[in-house]
């Protein structure tokens, strides 16, 4: 016998008990993009491996040992996007909508990654990417944290998430704090696991956000980056908490919080959960002002969050497992005259309530098993339709999630019980 084809490890499929809370989230991304006025951005899922060696960092643990990189038929190294924003920017100079303009984009699709599958953490991942160029100042930060916390409360979670935020100051004073970190670990470099030693040559900063409980006792007494910022990323700091504290959103400032990008400066933010194990963080952004000419462009204030669909779909599930309802109404029909009948009435219906969404029984069965099949189906209402409806013109309605008198009405009314009970 033939071995099983599966799905590579780590690249999993959505199936269609999942689906609908996929759909779900997506429709309020994308109200929620619509309402704050930002546009719609597709870019391609393989680029340049160039692109992200250069946006990244050739030393980050992405670029090292997590892209899926290959050569195509012409000898040139190809990558897997491993996040958005480094395409984003990329297609933002190709196509001169960065210089002396203002953008505000967002994206959504899958993103690769070679990292170790566990639950929230997949090798083919699904992230909506939002990116702001043109406005330097700390009120956009702050509107990109607004929106988040606004999608919390529209999908339910916000009790379930909380917010760090950082600064990572200008790139000249962190490079003067990278010195001053290198100096407090280097007598403690034996100590640090095998992660926090290499970094300690390639990305120090990195070593801050270590999740190793013992790594982060070493560091506990380290040098605070947020003692080591130049006074304009001060003021810009002081100008978003000001922002966030007037509209009410609480937050921890959270001094060990660097991001494991290179690109970032200034403001850096997390929404975080404890619902979810190991895999906390659901959103993550900050302000990227010098990549867009450190890609090639012009210098570009620029700043922007990405946040993980399969976690956030975890998390709305942890917090209300319910079941997602695939019809609104069920067609019921016994008998070959009453399925033509129940047929045309249901394409009618489509055709007059396009938002509504009407299921046919097909397969035939007793009355018992399409009632199975309708009540699985999460509708609220069966349309009935055997031999007797057929010659009479009329239509019995059985209420599927509410204790109700099952009716039989013309079905020439039926259209007028759906407006007033579903529409």
């Amino acid at each position: 016998m033939a071995d099983k084809i599966q799905a590579v490890r780590g690249m999993n499929d959505i199936l269609p008990d999942s689906t609908p809370h996929w759909q779900k989230l997506e429709s309020v991304l994308r109200q929620l993009m619509a309402s704050y006025g930002y546009n719609e951005i597709r870019m391609p899922v393989v680029e340049k491996t160039h692109l992200f060696k250069r946006s990244i960092g050739e030393v980050t643990d992405i670029v090292e040992k997590e892209m899926y990189t290959f050569e195509d038929r012409n000898g040139d190294s190809l990558t897997l996007r491993p996040e958005g924003t480094a395409s984003c920017v990329r297609a933002g100079i190709e196509h001169g909508l960065l210089y002396n303009q203002e953008q505000r984009l967002w994206y959504m699709g899958p993103m690769f990654r070679h990292e170790r599958p566990q639950k929230g953490r997949y090798r083919q991942f699904h992230q909506l990417g939002v990116e702001t160029f043109g406005v330097s100042t700390p009120d956009v930060d702050a509107e990109l944290i607004l929106m988040t916390a606004r999608l919390w409360k529209m999908i339910g979670i916000h009790s379930s998430v909380h917010l760090e935020i950082n600064s990572l100051g200008s790139n000249e004073a962190r490079a003067e704090y990278r010195d001053k970190l290198v100096a407090f670990l280097e007598p403690i470099k034996d100590l640090l696991d095998e992660d926090s030693q290499r970094r300690l040559t390639t990305n120090p900063l990195r070593i801050l956000d270590s999740k190793n409980p013992e790594v982060q006792k070493l560091v506990k007494d380290a040098p605070k980056l947020n003692e080591h910022l130049d006074e304009e990323s001060e003021q810009h700091f002081e100008r978003l908490c000001q922002i966030l504290d007037t509209n009410n959103i609480p937050y921890t400032i959270n001094t060990n919080l660097v991001r494991g990008l290179d690109y970032y400066n200034r403001t850096v933010f997390e929404w975080v959960t404890d619902k979810l194990g190991a895999q906390g963080t659901i959103c993550a952004g900050g302000r990227y002002d010098g990549l867009t000419e450190q890609l090639g462009g012009h210098s570009t204030p620029a700043s922007g969050f990405a946040m993980g669909l399969e976690r956030i779909v975890a998390l709305i599930q942890e917090m209300a497992p319910e079941e997602v309802a695939t019809a609104d109404v069920y067609m019921v029909a016994l008998g070959e005259h009453a399925e033509l009948s129940a047929l045309q009435l249901a394409e009618q219906l489509r055709d007059q309530w396009p938002a509504i969404r009407v299921r046919m029984n097909c397969g035939a069965g007793n009355f018992k098993k399409q009632f199975k099949r309708a009540d699985k189906s999460g509708a609220k209402i069966a349309l009935v339709i055997g031999e007797q409806e057929v010659q009479d013109g009329t239509v019995g309605v059985k209420y599927l999630r509410e204790h109700k008198e099952q009716l039989v009405v013309s079905q020439r009314d039926i259209s007028q019980l759906l407006e007033q009970y579903l529409v």
